[in-house]
């Protein structure tokens, strides 16, 4: 098989690297892939989102399977454009990937069909959103998010009145998100620990993955601004097996019923963000595809190929497919550049990466998320450059062994959290 994964960041660097155990699979292309996964796969210089690039390329190439990671080309219909070429592809289409792409959408979907969430209200008019943060129906902090993908900054948690308006303004007035601020919606703020169930569903079937717990905040002791993930530990402590049969129950399950009644059923990986709140858990968001960092700490535990799984999936046959899972524990850190999630330089070396963009004797997993390589040496060419991952039997064990890898790298202004796992 010719197999071809879309995107280019650390979450698509641990797909191709967990494809690459299936010996089915002749040769893996990345579109248009980074530094270290040229390493692992075939780089091909298109775009993400570049439809009509990606499908003439999968028609000439004779790829026959395709794997479409990032939430962008998702949301523009992707994989409804492959599909018509008659290829086969993991991911929803574009109908069913607006449970991520339009937060209007998903808020409406879980009210209509009892899916426990935050008490919410929506607006398309600037005026009457900030009337609201203004009236006594209000109670502080609030969660303001722009409809539609804003590259996961797209939410803006208000303390009081006064940075409520000033959010409400940002993102309808001036456009900081641009057309993913047409309409927002406004949230009570829910408090309790956060868990990541991301899970495998074929629009009948759903298959939790192993729980996680991703770290937004930019610094340590979760102060700083939000980002696109700074560190991933799995499982999570707090996901217990009781939890977890209540999420099933009440979240993981209806979801996929409601997807299937709306005439959108989900094919591909189905992210729950949730919140154990004193009234049990709740969620907080979906996202149409595996988690970014998230991916990192979940596929390395997996035991079962994923291909096969993926093709599962694709042919509305997960509920053949026995999904293992190892016993261990994992952890990612996130090795950022200096200014981000703002802004930052880039072309800076990577020390001491060998020439396949690993650690020399360490068991670690490098996965590259921002780098270049120029027929010579890794370059950083991104904000969240590496992903760090580490196994252990224990998650104090895998913690450790993650931190003495990332110890052992270096490039200018490097930066991360040394507290991953202890919030």
């Amino acid at each position: 098989m010719n197999v071809l994964v879309i995107g280019s960041g650390g979450r698509e660097h641990a797909i191709v690297k967990a494809l690459k155990k299936n010996e089915r699979i002749r040769k893996i292309y990345a579109a248009p892939g980074n530094g270290g996964i040229s390493m692992d796969a075939s780089c091909v210089n298109i775009k993400a989102d570049n439809i009509p690039g990606i499908t003439d390329f999968a028609v000439e190439c004779n790829i026959n399977y395709i794997i479409v990671a990032p939430d962008n080309p998702l949301a523009i219909g992707m994989v409804d454009a492959l599909e018509r070429k008659g290829k086969k592809c993991f991911g929803p289409n574009k109908a069913a990937a607006r449970i991520e792409s339009s937060k209007v959408f998903s808020k409406n979907l879980m009210k209509k069909y009892g899916i426990p969430t935050a008490a919410y209200e929506t607006f398309n008019n600037c005026d009457n959103a900030l009337e609201y943060v203004k009236s006594n129906k209000v109670k502080f902090p609030l969660v303001i998010k722009a409809d539609g993908l804003a590259f996961g900054k797209g939410v803006i948690i208000a303390q009081n009145c006064d940075e409520a308006q000033t959010a409400v303004n940002l993102i309808m007035k001036e456009k900081k998100f641009g057309e993913s601020g047409e309409s927002i919606v406004i949230e009570e703020f829910l408090t309790g620990p956060e868990v990541t169930v991301m899970a495998f569903t074929d629009g009948k079937t759903i298959k939790p993955m192993i729980s996680s717990m991703d770290h937004k905040r930019a610094l340590e002791g979760n102060k700083g601004l939000n980002t696109g993930g700074m560190g991933v530990i799995a499982p999570n402590p707090h996901y217990t097996a009781e939890i977890a049969s209540v999420c099933e129950k009440t979240i993981f399950y209806p979801t996929v019923m409601a997807m299937q009644s709306e005439g959108c059923p989900f094919k591909g990986c189905l992210y729950f963000g949730l919140v154990l709140t004193p009234f049990g858990p709740k969620v907080i968001e979906y996202n149409s595809r595996f988690g970014d960092p998230e991916a990192q700490a979940v596929l390395p535990l997996l035991q079962t190929d994923l291909l096969d799984i993926m093709e599962a999936v694709t042919e509305g046959k997960l509920d053949s497919i026995d999904i293992k899972w190892s016993s261990s524990s994992s952890a990612c850190v996130v090795l950022a550049s200096a200014g981000y999630p703002e802004s930052y330089k880039t072309g800076l070396e990577i020390t001491p990466l060998d020439e396949k963009g690993n650690l020399k004797f360490n068991e670690a997993l490098i996965y590259h998320a921002g780098t270049a390589y120029d027929g010579s040496k890794f370059q950083t060419s991104g904000g969240r450059v590496l992903g760090i991952t580490a196994t252990g039997l224990s998650l104090a064990e895998a913690i450790k062994n993650t931190y003495n890898a990332a110890s052992q790298i270096t490039f200018e202004g490097i930066y991360y959290r040394k507290d991953i796992g202890k919030y």
